[in-house]
């Protein structure tokens, strides 16, 4: 269920009536997922110790952290409004398909050999999905008109696109694949 304003974003009704509102929960969980992967992984190659579970957290985190408000300065500059949770909730599905990869990376590794091909061969696939994902709901998010000064909107748009490829690279826990 979505209305559409006049200045031409969306407004999105909410959860309770709209399966598609944004939330926290597959976000949280594709953490929760992936470090726990990353784990395994870790542990797979013999080199596990409890540190690695607050390492590949808070580094997933803090990259988070900077790329939301990287996106907020973004949004700022153009003069349009955008909710704290929406970003949170946005830039944290790149967190399943970052799962996808590991586990892709752990079971084709396990049973033949060839887990680093087959992780960046689905990381491909996953960046690829989660640019595009961003990319569709920053372009409902952003109104049709922004600030005359500030940078172009389909720019802006394009660079949370793009971004969605470097932050999926630099969380990435491949060192100990097979």
């Amino acid at each position: 269920i979505m209305e559409p304003n006049p200045d031409g974003t969306v407004k999105y009704a909410l959860p309770q009536e709209d399966e598609n509102a944004p939330d926290l929960y597959i976000p949280s969980m594709g953490l929760l997922t992936y470090v726990l992967l990353c784990a395994l992984c870790y542990g797979n190659a013999g080199k596990f110790d409890p540190e690695v579970l607050p390492d590949v957290t808070s580094k997933c985190v803090i990259t988070q952290i900077l790329e939301v408000v990287a996106i907020r300065i973004g949004f700022y500059l153009m003069e349009a409004p955008v909710s704290l949770l929406d970003l949170l909730s946005y830039t944290g599905y790149k967190y399943l398909g970052l799962s996808v990869n590991m586990l892709s990376g752990l079971t084709v590794g396990h049973f033949l050999g060839y887990g680093h091909r087959s992780y960046y061969f689905t990381y491909l696939w996953t960046a690829t999905a989660v640019s595009y994902f961003i990319l569709k709901v920053m372009a409902n998010c952003i109104p049709r008109r922004t600030s005359e000064v500030g940078p172009k909107r389909q720019f802006m748009v394009l660079g949370f696109a793009g971004s969605q490829f470097a932050t999926c690279w630099f969380v990435s826990q491949t060192a100990f694949l097979k």
